[in-house]
C-alpha cells in the first residue's frame, strides 16, 4: 500500500486559526477601556474633590431670628434688708460701767434704762459747782446790799457818783458770776444724769459691746458702741437699679420680695423714695422700697430677690449676646439674605437683658442674625447657614 503524503504543496498555504486573533482584540478592548475608566474616573474624583474644597471654603454659621421684647419686663434684683431706724447707742459721761438692764434681742421701749455708769469724777465735779453757787450768791448777796446804800447816800451827796456806780457795777458782776455758776451745776448734773442710759427708741437690742467694769468714755469719737438698737417694724429695702432701666421706676410701685428662709412665699413691697442720681462709679440708681414687718417675721440684714414688673415704651428686638460684634466702627452685628451673602450693619442698644440684649434701630423681625461671628467675617461674603439640630423626641 502507499502512504499519502500530505504536505502541503508549494503553490498553496496552510490554512490559519482565527482564535488567537479575537483573543488579542478582546484584551486590547479591555486595556483600552479600563484606561479611560481611570481617565473618567480620575477626572470625576478630581471635579468633586473641587466642589468639596470650595463647598468646605464657604463658612457655615448658626442663625437666629430677633424675638419682639414684651409690653413689661420683669425685673429681679437683688436688695438689702435694713431696719426703719438703726442706731448705736453712746455714752454721753465718762466713768465705769455699773450694770447693764437689757442684753442682746430684748424688746425695749423709748426710755427704758439700758446700763447705768459709775461717775465718780463728775459726782465730786457737781459737789464743787454747788460750793462755789453757794459762795457766788453770798458774794452776789452783800454786792446788791452795798449798791442799794451807795444809792441811798448819792442823793444826799454823802458818796460820789463815780464811788456809787462801781458799786452797781460790781453788784451786776456779783450777778454774772451767780449765773455761770448755776448754769456749770445744771450742765454737770445733766451729765450725772446720763449715768443712765436710756433707750432713744422702741426697738429690739441687736449688739451689747461693753461689760460691767469696762471704762466708759464719752462720745462717739472717743468711746466705745456701748448697745446698738434697730427699730424693725418697718424695714427698708435698697435696690440698685442699672442705669439702662432708671427710668422704668417711679414712686408709688410695688414689688414682690422673696426670701431664702421663706421658700414659696411673697412678701409686698412699695416704693417710696429714689435717689434721682445715677451713681458714677456703678451707673446704677439708687432705690428704697420699705415692708410691713409688724409680725417680726423679718430679719434685718437679710439677703433679698426683689421682683418688679416694668412697662416698656416701645418693643424691641431681643438678641442674644453673642450676637454682637464690637469693632471701630461701633456696635454692630451680621445678618445673612436669602442670596447667602453676609451683611455688617449698625445697630443701637437698647437695655441690657443679661443673656439678651435690645435692639432699638437696625434689625428687621425677619433677619437672621449671625451668632458667634468670626472676626474674619467681612461684609459681602458668602457663607452657609448651619441645619438646625433635629431633638431627639
Amino acid at each position: 500500500m502507499h502512504q499519502r503524503d500530505y504536505r502541503p504543496s508549494l503553490g498553496h498555504p496552510a490554512p490559519v486559526s482565527r482564535k488567537p486573533r479575537a483573543l488579542g482584540a478582546i484584551a486590547a478592548f479591555v486595556m483600552i477601556a479600563a484606561a479611560g475608566w481611570g481617565i473618567v474616573s480620575r477626572h470625576q474624583a478630581g471635579t468633586v474633590l473641587k466642589e468639596a474644597t470650595e463647598t468646605a471654603a464657604v463658612p457655615v454659621v448658626g442663625t437666629v431670628v430677633p424675638k419682639t421684647g414684651e409690653a413689661v419686663t420683669e425685673l429681679v434684683l437683688p436688695g438689702t434688708v435694713q431696719a426703719f431706724v438703726d442706731s448705736p447707742i453712746y455714752a454721753r459721761t465718762g466713768g465705769y460701767l455699773k450694770s447693764f438692764k437689757a442684753d442682746i434681742g430684748a424688746q425695749v421701749r423709748r426710755g427704758q434704762v439700758l446700763a447705768e455708769i459709775d461717775t465718780p469724777e463728775i459726782d465730786d465735779q457737781l459737789r464743787q459747782a454747788e460750793a462755789e453757787l453757794v459762795t457766788a450768791k453770798a458774794n452776789q448777796t452783800i454786792a446788791q446790799s452795798t449798791a442799794a446804800r451807795w444809792l441811798a447816800l448819792v442823793a444826799t451827796d454823802s458818796v460820789t457818783r463815780q464811788e456809787t456806780d462801781e458799786k452797781v457795777a460790781d453788784a451786776k458782776a456779783k450777778d454774772a458770776v451767780v449765773a455761770s455758776a448755776a448754769a456749770n451745776v445744771s450742765r454737770l448734773r445733766e451729765l450725772q444724769r446720763f449715768s443712765h442710759v436710756v433707750a432713744p427708741f422702741d426697738g429690739i437690742i441687736s449688739a451689747r459691746k461693753t461689760d460691767v467694769g469696762s471704762l466708759i468714755n464719752a462720745g462717739s469719737g472717743q468711746g466705745v458702741e456701748l448697745f446698738h438698737m434697730v427699730d424693725r417694724s418697718v424695714l427698708r429695702i435698697y435696690v440698685q437699679v442699672p442705669q439702662s432701666y432708671a427710668a422704668m421706676v417711679s414712686i408709688g410701685q410695688t414689688a414682690q420680695l422673696k426670701f431664702a428662709q421663706f421658700p414659696g412665699r411673697n412678701f409686698p413691697a412699695k416704693l417710696v423714695r429714689t435717689a434721682d442720681a445715677i451713681d458714677p462709679a456703678a451707673r446704677t440708681l439708687t432705690v428704697e422700697f420699705q415692708v410691713d414687718n409688724s409680725k417680726g417675721e423679718l430679719l434685718p440684714g437679710s439677703y433679698t430677690e426683689v421682683h418688679f414688673t416694668t412697662p416698656v415704651a416701645t418693643k424691641a428686638l431681643r438678641v442674644p449676646i453673642n450676637a454682637l460684634i464690637f469693632r471701630g466702627q461701633g456696635l454692630q452685628v451680621a445678618k445673612v439674605g436669602s442670596d447667602g451673602k453676609v451683611a455688617i450693619v449698625p445697630v443701637i442698644l437698647g437695655r441690657d437683658m443679661g443673656i439678651e440684649v435690645e435692639l432699638t434701630d437696625g434689625v428687621a423681625p425677619d433677619d437672621q442674625i449671625i451668632l458667634n461671628p468670626p472676626d474674619s467675617l467681612i461684609d459681602g461674603q458668602t457663607v452657609r447657614i448651619a441645619e438646625p439640630k433635629v431633638k431627639p423626641q
